[in-house]
């Protein structure tokens, strides 16, 4: 049997909450600031909302991963929250951006998910990973966030 994944991460930026909402929530950015993340490509049209769907290419653990987001809630400025059914990693991402102070937001990047396949027998190792990876991510869109602005 596996084990869910679920994997919390959090940055604080000096930038406001509107600037990294809006740059984090558009895919087409995802490729900048998500090492793992090689291209995103609208399914339907370019529009953040319930009901998108961003096809995603990405390599993993040295396995080339495609995937396909669909977002299923979406609260500008508060919330992103996009699940993929396919792959062998069915996985839920969850952004959420809270105000702190005038000038700085509180990013956290949420992944759950139940690994089948390969990522099954790695599950136990897979949180590690993922935290690992989404660190390293969360700084890298702070830095291209607090240097642009």
């Amino acid at each position: 049997m596996s084990k869910v994944v679920d994997v919390l991460t959090k940055i604080t930026i000096e930038c406001p909450v509107e600037q990294v909402a809006e740059y984090a929530a558009n895919p087409e950015h995802a490729p900048k600031w998500y090492d793992n993340i090689h291209s995103a490509e609208w399914i339907t049209e370019k529009n953040v909302r319930v009901g998108s769907k961003i096809a995603f290419k990405a390599k993993f653990l040295g396995r080339d991963l495609s995937y396909v987001y669909e977002i299923m809630e979406y609260i500008p400025g508060e919330k992103l929250v996009m699940k993929t059914a396919n792959g062998p990693f069915p996985m839920e991402t969850i952004y959420t951006w809270d105000r702190v102070g005038t000038n700085y937001t509180e990013m956290t990047l949420r992944n759950k998910g139940n690994p089948t396949g390969f990522s099954k027998w790695i599950s136990p190792f897979m949180s590690t990973m993922i935290r690992r990876a989404n660190m390293k991510d969360l700084k890298k869109i702070k830095d291209i966030l607090e240097t642009r602005h």
